[in-house]
């Protein structure tokens, strides 16, 4: 565990982070686990996540123990009874461990229920939480509107009594370095690599897959020592393979992983990359806690609040017109905003990055 020497100012033995999910959120909570390690060194930290994410906090030496959400065997409870036991137990678990103080950083319906359930003296939420879910906690917060997401979370700390600041530093195993490492030396990356992260569970974040490929050519072109590295989750493979096909000319210096890596070896990945090119999404994120060598893409969602935190000079934000508020979950939106980020403007900001700026 991490460095405890340092006065505590949270008086609690034991303490529980609810961020299941997504992904990329779960890496942006980290401030919250390092703020939290500051103002309780003596205490048992705890987080509850989604099972198929913890890779991405395991290893973090501020952190004690994680509680497994097994949010893929419960879903759909009331079709499922055969799924009630299960659901029961895993309830039961949170309460059996005997938290101090509870943390929902969420701010969802099963994020109240979770931090309920924990029977925590304290349980703090945001006052505003969506889906009535500040209904599970016994402290609640004014956040202000309009700030960081990381920014919100870090309120819900200081009004625990902490400081609302934090370390994003992730953590990659040792194991998942060797993992990478291994690939790595199959893959001939001495030169040097690039990741593209360009897939994105919304259509309306995704860049068009033809500007992803013209980008990678021009920064191959650019660099005859580099390669570029296209990396997704299994359900992303379509979205990098039609990437990969406008790279045809260019396959022996492009390597499509998408589908091939866990998380702990994506970050050892990213963790060792030139550069970090992807959309709002968790590579992204991760690439900000492992040296911040990254560079974002913003349509439909607002960088100021989901974006990099203290990151501003990672982003290119698509520009919104005058009262346009766009929300990223309609349909009708599809990759319109996207569009509006031309390739000379990403390609500009990545060779200023790489150190190869005109």
């Amino acid at each position: 565990m991490g460095d405890r020497r340092m006065g505590g100012r949270i008086a609690a033995g034991r303490i529980l982070i609810i961020r299941p999910s997504a992904l990329g959120d779960v890496c942006r909570t980290v401030p919250i686990l390092s703020a939290l390690r500051r103002a309780a060194p003596d205490a048992a930290i705890h987080w509850l996540v989604q099972d198929s994410f913890a890779q991405a906090i395991e290893a973090h030496p501020d952190l004690d123990g994680i509680i497994a959400f097994p949010r893929s065997r419960l879903r759909g409870l009331l079709r499922r009874p055969q799924a009630w036991g299960e659901a029961f137990e895993f309830f039961r678990s949170i309460h059996q461990a005997r938290f101090d103080l509870v943390i929902d950083c969420q701010g969802l319906a099963r994020s109240g229920l979770m931090s309920l359930c924990s029977g925590a003296p304290r349980r703090i939420a945001d006052r505003a939480a969506r889906e009535l879910g500040w209904l599970g906690a016994n402290q609640r917060v004014d956040v202000p509107s309009g700030v960081h997401e990381v920014d919100r979370m870090l309120a819900l700390v200081a009004a625990a009594g902490g400081e609302a600041d934090g370390d994003e530093t992730l953590h990659v195993s040792d194991a998942a370095r060797g993992a990478w490492r291994q690939r790595r030396a199959g893959l001939d990356l001495a030169g040097g690599y690039v990741v593209l992260a360009p897939a994105t569970r919304w259509p309306s974040k995704a860049w068009p897959a033809g500007r992803w490929s013209l980008l990678g050519r021009q920064l191959l072109e650019a660099d005859a020592s580099l390669k570029l590295l296209l990396v997704g989750s299994p359900s992303e493979r379509a979205a990098c393979g039609a990437v990969a096909q406008g790279l045809q000319g260019w396959s022996q210096r492009v390597v499509d992983l998408a589908g091939q890596t866990q998380i702990g070896e994506l970050m050892a990945c990213i963790e060792d990359a030139s550069l970090t090119i992807a959309s709002d999404s968790a590579p992204l994120h991760m690439a900000m806690g492992l040296g911040g060598r990254c560079l974002g893409l913003y349509g439909p969602t607002d960088s100021s609040i989901v974006g990099p935190w203290r990151g501003m000079d990672k982003v290119i934000q698509a520009q919104w017109a005058p009262g346009e508020r766009p929300d990223y979950r309609d349909n009708t939106l599809g990759d319109s905003l996207m569009r509006r980020i031309e390739v000379e403007s990403v390609l500009e900001a990545a060779l200023d990055a790489l150190g190869m700026g005109i």
